[in-house]
């Protein structure tokens, strides 16, 4: 096998390696690196992200497309929310609202937000953002303005790689989620709930505080809501789980299956029944277990270091977090 070799630019970039990265054939006789690592070039000085950004944007892309997620590192131009935000800006992607998430998260600066906010001691599992409603975002940016003392990594993983893995192992499952996709439900109270992982209130979920107006843009989604005396209940499907990924010509595990059945817990919800089939019947859980341990024995995690700034295709790559011991502080931005 060829390693896929990147043409750089070579007074902005150099490609760097870590010992986390993994390496994976990419159907056409080559090796690619996952995640791509770019750092400053030393011998040109410490170019401005933001400024290298705008004059290799169609280079930096043609690079997330081959291998679905790049870090960049050491850039010391990068050093608050503010210059996050200049770098997601750089790009020049629409901003996608977060309506119909699940995750807590607060408005820091810009389009930068916090990223999920539930406890550190909580696992975040394997996700791509927001599949669990019709619109989501095609690229999630992360930033690390403070990285933790211990843990708190936020692992990924490549899609296409899961979906081959369970096919393989679980034909006749992987068929059944083809065929009927899945339902995700979930009970919100009005307001978030920072104890919890999927703790964001119809309030925050539906971006207003009138009903009428919560109703008519979860239809929009494609979401049904049930009211109740302190919250409300709302259920998403039959929808994908599995997606063609037309760019790349290949099948991906577009899905929140695992952090849903794994992780959608809280005095609201439980878990197992938080996702089934698309015709209602239950998930074995066994199926989704051995899913886990794919996902985690698949995944790169790569310890966050301060100024990271980490780029996603959604399409292609999965990501969680590990708990960790504070302080951590990872920002997030979702593009269209």
């Amino acid at each position: 096998m060829r390693l896929l070799e990147l043409t750089m630019p070579e007074n902005l970039f150099v490609e760097s390696e870590l010992l986390q990265q993994k390496k994976y054939d990419d159907g056409d006789g080559y090796r690619i690196v996952f995640p791509t690592v770019l750092i400053p070039n030393s011998k040109f000085g410490d170019r401005n992200l933001k400024e290298a950004i705008r004059d290799q944007k169609p280079w930096l892309e043609s690079v997330l497309h081959k291998t679905g997620a790049i870090l960049f590192r050491g850039f010391s131009s990068v050093s608050t929310a503010s210059d996050f935000n200049d770098v997601v800006e750089a790009f020049d992607y629409e901003e996608l609202p977060y309506v119909g998430g699940a995750a807590p998260r607060t408005n820091v600066v810009g389009r930068v937000f916090t990223s999920n906010e539930s406890p550190p001691d909580q696992k975040i599992p394997f996700h791509h953002e927001m599949a669990q409603v019709p619109k989501f975002p095609s690229k999630v940016f992360f930033f690390c303005e403070l990285e933790p003392k211990i843990g708190g990594e936020t692992p990924i993983v490549l899609s296409h790689v899961i979906y081959d893995k369970m096919k393989q192992k679980y034909p006749e499952f992987v068929d059944r989620l083809e065929q009927h996709g899945l339902i995700y439900t979930r009970v919100l109270g009005e307001n978030d709930d920072p104890s919890s992982p999927i703790g964001r209130g119809w309030v925050s979920t539906f971006l207003t505080k009138d009903k009428a107006v919560a109703a008519e843009r979860a239809a929009k989604l494609g979401m049904k809501l049930e009211w109740t005396n302190d919250g409300v209940k709302t259920v998403m499907g039959p929808i994908p789980a599995i997606k063609f990924d037309e760019t790349r010509k290949r099948k991906i595990w577009f899905n929140s299956m695992v952090a849903a059945y794994t992780g959608w817990e809280d005095a609201r919800n439980d878990p197992v029944k938080a996702v089934t089939f698309g015709d209602g019947t239950p998930l074995p859980a066994h199926v989704i277990h051995d899913c886990l341990e794919i996902l985690e024995e698949e995944s790169v995690a790569i310890p966050w270091q301060k100024g990271d700034v980490l780029l996603l295709d959604n399409l292609a790559v999965l990501h969680a977090r590990r708990p960790f011991e504070p302080p951590r502080r990872v920002l997030a931005s979702l593009c269209t």
